[in-house]
């Protein structure tokens, strides 16, 4: 099974979840203002006369749950035709900034000394929204004996130039096991914030260790540390939530103990530094030019909550909802 049908089979349930869209979102006519007041959860009337197309690339995180929004918008009637890549943030970006895409997943936000620029010398003028939280996972292979990492642990795994082989390198009473890796590519929104969130801040280029296999596809993390001794990865929580029988996830210790990722710990604040937030890039021209990109991204954070959840992804709390709607009403303005 391919990366693209691991990553459809995550919303299985779209044509349940339309059905409630359709309950909640009724038949009126459409106003002017077609954001709701509430968290994302389906007040919206959709124009299903509108037609055209909308090419989003990026995030491979975020790609499930904007797959999830066209699917659920096509069920609900639309004819938009909406086509979703998924190759990484970095490389999402470099396509955004040429203007080859109309929106950009993305699990970080944009580098202000890298693709920024790019943006401004094509004359592409953005609005990032706010889309979901997410729990950056660490995985092992479930028959290592470790269930939770602290931060300098964590770090001591994954710096660069780390000499750690043996779990026992990283803390004398973790058992004597090889330490095998398989990590996000470095096009990968995930592998760009444990390097720099967590990891490798301070430095000019934040980066990781090089000697672990990398992958742009999760569903080859988790094959290999699946079926590895000893090994560890990370990742995205909905590709964990996806895979609990076959990897092991870690808590980490942030400074206040243990704590499981989770929905509740990564709103909370308490699965500190994994929680991280993810984002749509919207072209403003793209937007203001064109009926469909403008249908699909009022569709999308009118339904971010209900998308979110069918997509196994957190739902922003009420005040990130509204400063992600005030974003997506100032692209007109």
């Amino acid at each position: 099974m391919n990366s693209t049908t691991i990553r459809r089979a995550l919303v299985p349930g779209v044509a349940a979840l339309a059905l409630l869209l359709t309950a909640c979102g009724g038949e009126d006519d459409k106003g002017d203002d077609n954001t709701d007041g509430g968290t994302g959860s389906g007040d919206y009337s959709l124009d299903t006369t509108v037609e055209g197309e909308v090419a989003v690339d990026g995030s491979s995180t975020v790609y499930p749950m904007t797959t999830a929004a066209q699917e659920l918008m096509t069920a609900d009637g639309s004819a938009i035709q909406v086509s979703v890549g998924q190759s990484g943030t970095g490389g999402g970006f470099e396509v955004f900034c040429a203007g080859e895409t109309d929106i950009s997943d993305a699990s970080r936000p944009i580098k202000d000394d890298e693709e920024a620029p790019i943006c401004a010398d094509n004359g592409i003028e953005y609005t990032e929204l706010l889309v979901a939280t997410d729990a950056l996972t660490v995985v092992v292979n479930p028959e290592l004996d470790i269930d939770c990492l602290t931060v300098d642990e964590l770090i001591a795994l994954l710096k660069p130039g780390s000499k750690a082989t043996n779990w026992q390198d990283i803390n004398p009473e973790f058992p004597d096991e090889e330490i095998t890796g398989f990590i996000p590519g470095t096009d990968s929104g995930t592998y760009d914030y444990m390097a720099s969130e967590v990891v490798d801040g301070d430095a000019e280029e934040p980066a990781l260790r090089n000697d672990f296999e990398s992958s742009e596809d999760d569903n080859v993390l988790v094959t290999g540390v699946a079926g590895t001794q000893g090994a560890v990865g990370f990742f995205g929580y909905t590709y964990f939530e996806e895979n609990t029988d076959k990897v092991k996830a870690l808590e980490i210790d942030g400074g206040s103990g243990c704590v499981a990722p989770s929905a509740e710990t990564a709103q909370d604040g308490s699965y500190s530094p994994l929680a991280r937030p993810l984002f749509i890039y919207v072209n403003n021209a793209s937007y203001n030019d064109n009926a469909a990109v403008k249908e699909f991204t009022d569709y999308y954070i009118a339904n971010l909550e209900t998308i979110a959840a069918g997509a196994a992804f957190i739902p922003l709390n009420e005040t990130d909802y509204a400063a992600t709607q005030a974003a997506l009403a100032g692209i007109g303005s």
